[in-house]
């Protein structure tokens, strides 16, 4: 009789699930997993790629697309809530990792090798975990010798018309706004973006093209994140790297992980956690550290390229993620405003 039993489930999930596999008592039978992607593809699917040659898990991956950057998967994810099709959701900053967790649709998991990462890095409740981060970094014309060493340089005068930041209503510019706003407050930080406006501060389209400016001498410096500064540094490009605020008194620098999330009600759990903490590892930040987005791996330890300093050495903007999603909303029709369209 238990035969039959058995013989009849496993009829019922090859013609009625469709090969995805069916799970009993939270584990799944088949051998894959569906992780979502918005970090870049070309550096995020060698390490998918890995895992699956290292453990025989066949991973598909759903990526971003240019179109929709960032955005596309999270859509998904949010569109799939009472009905999820990914079991891993791999971000390209922790922000958006939050914003599932305030929408239920993430679950909790505390990888192993989530433990020498620091908290900071991480959700508390376990939701997402950070690894393998950009730096929000100065870029700086190498004919400039007194080079500026913290974001109030922006507001100097000894700088007028002379810096340039990338449109503050996108991407990590606005994380790194979001961030001013929950470390000063709301008057302190609308006082900041005001003082940009009165000293001139010019705005592109992006981080990378902020990079360009300067290296073509059109502008002094720019707040960028580390990988455009390397790429450029990389290609020769005449700009120098410069981490801002790390004296004694000072914010510090903004850090942008990656974050890895386990979709609440995952097909495949098992796996999942497999493949959350083999991204976890200090193997894989490393793969990241010298790879071409040179990405500052987390654990401490971890060799990185000559031209980035490791998370050891750098002092580091003490944040709270959720208090920075939540805020990055709060504030986006007074950046629209500020920046005039």
């Amino acid at each position: 009789m238990k035969k039959i039993v058995t013989v009849i489930f496993m009829i019922f999930c090859g013609l009625f699930l469709g090969g995805v596999g069916c799970q009993k008592n939270g584990s799944s039978d088949t051998q894959e997993v569906v992780v979502y992607v918005s970090e870049d593809q070309v550096f995020s699917e060698p390490i998918l790629k890995d895992f699956e040659k290292e453990t025989g898990i066949k991973v598909k991956a759903v990526y971003d697309t240019e179109e929709t950057k960032s955005t596309g998967v999270m859509n998904r994810l949010i569109a799939e809530k009472n009905n999820p099709q990914a079991d891993v959701f791999w971000a390209n900053e922790p922000i958006r990792a939050e914003l599932l967790k305030q929408k239920g649709i993430s679950a909790v998991y505390f990888s192993p090798n989530a433990k020498g990462i620091p908290d900071v890095h991480k959700d508390p409740q376990g939701y997402w975990t950070g690894f393998s981060a950009r730096a929000r970094v100065f870029v700086v014309n190498k004919k400039v010798q007194n080079k500026p060493t913290s974001i109030l340089a922006y507001t100097s005068p000894q700088w007028k018309g002379k810096g340039v930041i990338a449109n503050p209503r996108f991407g990590t510019t606005t994380v790194q706004m979001a961030a001013l706003f929950t470390m000063w407050g709301n008057e302190k930080a609308q006082a900041f973006i005001a003082s940009m406006k009165q000293n001139e501060v010019g705005i592109s389209t992006s981080n990378g093209e902020s990079t360009d400016f300067v290296a073509s001498g059109e502008f002094d410096f720019s707040l960028v994140d580390s990988d455009d500064a390397v790429s450029r540094i990389r290609q020769g490009k005449a700009i120098d790297m410069v981490y801002p605020d790390q004296g004694l008194n000072e914010i510090g620098c903004l850090i942008v992980p990656n974050a890895v999330v386990l979709i609440k009600g995952a097909r495949h759990p098992d796996n999942a956690k497999k493949l959350i903490d083999y991204l976890l590892s200090k193997a894989t930040e490393k793969k990241l550290a010298f790879a071409d987005c040179a990405q500052i791996p987390l654990h401490r330890g971890v060799e990185t390229p000559a031209e980035m300093k490791s998370i050891e050495d750098i002092k580091v903007m003490n944040i709270d993620y959720g208090a920075v999603a939540r805020k990055m909303e709060e504030i986006q029709p007074y950046l629209k405003e500020w920046v005039g369209y």
